[in-house]
């Protein structure tokens, strides 16, 4: 009886044991799959890539411009200068749906009421009257007509041209150009460095972009304060050319 006593604790002590191993040996064998992925990271840590950079650049004749105009009015009295600023400003709306402009293409961009004071050293500040202004942008897409509706405002009584930037109305076929050129640029720097090296491109490893289209900020203009009734022709306004760049970056792998 005392034999079967004292082996029981023996027994537990073995399938302790046991227990304990079994996890050990399945640790073990889930730990050996491991092996490849560090021998593929090595691998690629191995490799001879070449980071490259280039850009394509397309230039083409924009096609559509926004130019910044507006009536600036003074009067003793706030309602004065806002009723002659509103009879100006209707005259120069007016010149602009004679000229085809579509109301969706014209936009108060600015209306401003201000106090005008006249300062005295050692004296309160006089108010003398008020200045109005009420500024609109407008969409001009035939650029034909851009001078004469610069000129038909002015006449109607516009006194302020702030600015005017030209654009185009769909920039994508050019992007799609300055893609391509980037790219066979990219290429052939990148062929041309592994010849020089005494390698060849094995594969491209990545590829990112940037840079694109982007739309031309407004250039000053001196402002038109004089009318132009006496003017023959429209006031000459070129677009010129606009700059589309886009800019790549890529790796490559490089084999003997």
């Amino acid at each position: 009886m005392m034999k079967t006593l004292m082996s029981a604790p023996l027994a537990l002590a073995a399938a302790l044991a046991l227990a304990a191993a079994a996890p050990a040996a399945a640790l073990a064998q889930s730990a050996a799959p491991e092996a490849a992925p560090r021998a593929t990271a090595d691998t690629m840590w191995k490799a001879t890539t070449l980071n490259l950079s280039a850009f394509g650049e397309t230039r083409v004749a924009p096609d559509m411009a926004s130019i910044s105009l507006g009536v600036m009015t003074e009067a003793k009295t706030a309602a004065e200068a806002l009723t002659a600023n509103a009879a100006r400003m209707n005259a120069v709306m007016a010149t602009f749906a004679r000229a085809g402009i579509p109301a969706k293409d014209i936009q108060t961009s600015n209306l401003s009421v201000n106090p005008q004071y006249r300062y005295v050293e050692n004296q309160a500040p006089l108010l003398i009257g008020y200045q109005v202004s009420n500024q609109v942008t407008i969409v001009v897409r035939d650029l034909k007509k851009l001078g004469a509706a610069v000129d038909a405002s002015v006449n109607a009584g516009a006194n302020q041209v702030n600015g005017i930037s030209f654009g185009l109305s769909s920039p994508a076929a050019a992007e799609t150009a300055a893609r391509e050129a980037a790219v066979k640029a990219l290429l052939a720097k990148a062929d041309l460095y592994a010849r020089a090296t005494g390698y060849r491109v094995a594969r491209l490893i990545t590829l990112s972009e940037g840079g694109g289209y982007a739309p031309q900020p407004p250039m000053p203009m001196v402002a038109m304060a004089m009318r132009s009734d006496m003017a023959e022709k429209a006031s000459p306004i070129s677009g010129g050319e606009l700059s589309v760049r886009i800019d790549v970056n890529a790796s490559f792998e490089l084999v003997k």
